[in-house]
């Protein structure tokens, strides 16, 4: 698999991508069972392009183990979630293809590590713990390589002194944040014109539901900032992607978007029009590279805008495998 994983990260054209995805789904086909399964049932034409490839039901993460047969854990990463809510549950077997993912990808769009400083803000996921995000969090800090760089959880005036010491070393700042808590730190209307914050989605049942320009408003007023920056990522996949001053995301060379029809998953459609997104991740080797997601969004030359998210998404969806 060594140069199948070399070609992942080597991707330049449509055509390698074409061939890296196709070559995945062959090897999850036959070696990840959930996924096996799920296409035994729902019996769709074999695939000649990545488009054609069936994308898994998220919700899956939540009762199987998504797997590839003789593969042994490495790690469990778990969804952020409230009270009472079942977690997805991502059972990873290569940590280092999620490294390979996050730090070129963090690099590519937010700049070198070494020449920034990272605050996290990130508390209901140090708390719940087997955070993939925190994980990532982690290795990001350490690779900085500096002693403010660290998460600032129980006290705002910590973190502002901390961001007020950094402006001293001229490197670049950086703010990850959930959501509820940056709209916390807003209240106190810090000046944080020159940090790049960077927030990662979630009330967690702390705050109303607003979609994400209110809230990119709210914050951008209390923080003094030009922009809000977001990274989209979730524990069932490996690879992540930013969004840029217009809202929209950019994505690793190994990582591409589709939208499918609302009401149909199996209908693809074009670009301008308002779907489900679907995820191709091929650095989720080992798992499921192929996820239908329960977020709604369009696509704007080649970057996703997120939309919102379907209603009652934890009930929608394929039941087929219920039993299995």
């Amino acid at each position: 698999m060594q140069g199948l994983i070399h070609r992942i990260f080597s991707i330049h054209t449509e055509a390698d991508f074409n061939k890296c995805a196709l070559e995945v789904y062959r090897f999850q086909k036959e070696h990840v069972p959930v996924y096996k399964t799920y296409l035994e049932l729902i019996r769709r034409p074999e695939p000649t392009h990545y488009s054609e490839i069936p994308h898994l039901p998220i919700a899956f993460f939540k009762t199987h183990q998504i797997l590839a047969e003789g593969k042994d854990v490495e790690q469990v990463f778990k969804s952020s979630g409230t009270t009472g809510m079942v977690r997805s549950t991502h059972f990873v077997a290569d940590l280092s293809l999620y490294e390979r993912s996050f730090v070129p990808t963090y690099e590519q769009f937010l700049g070198k590590l070494e020449d920034q400083i990272i605050y996290a803000l990130l508390p209901n996921y140090v708390s719940q713990g087997e955070s993939s995000l925190v994980y990532m969090v982690d290795k990001l800090i350490a690779k900085t390589n500096h002693a403010l760089s660290g998460y600032y959880l129980d006290s705002s005036e910590n973190l502002l002194k901390a961001i007020a010491e950094g402006r001293k070393t001229g490197k670049k700042l950086v703010l990850f944040g959930v959501s509820y808590a940056l709209l916390d730190l807003a209240e106190l209307t810090p000046d944080l014109h020159d940090v790049t914050v960077i927030e990662t989605g979630g009330m967690k049942g702390k705050r109303k539901e607003m979609t994400k320009e209110e809230m990119h408003q709210e914050l951008i007023a209390g923080f003094g900032c030009e922009y809000i920056a977001s990274e989209y990522g979730m524990c069932e996949l490996l690879s992540q992607a930013y969004s840029d001053k217009n809202g929209l995301f950019e994505l690793p060379v190994w990582m591409r978007i589709s939208l499918r029809e609302v009401n149909d998953p199996f209908e693809r459609l074009t670009n301008e029009k308002t779907g489900g997104v679907n995820v191709t991740d091929l650095a989720n080797l080992y798992s499921c590279a192929f996820i239908e997601t329960q977020d709604l969004g369009r696509m704007e030359d080649g970057k996703l805008r997120l939309m919102g998210r379907f209603d009652h998404s934890d009930i929608r969806g394929c039941n087929l495998l219920v039993g299995n």
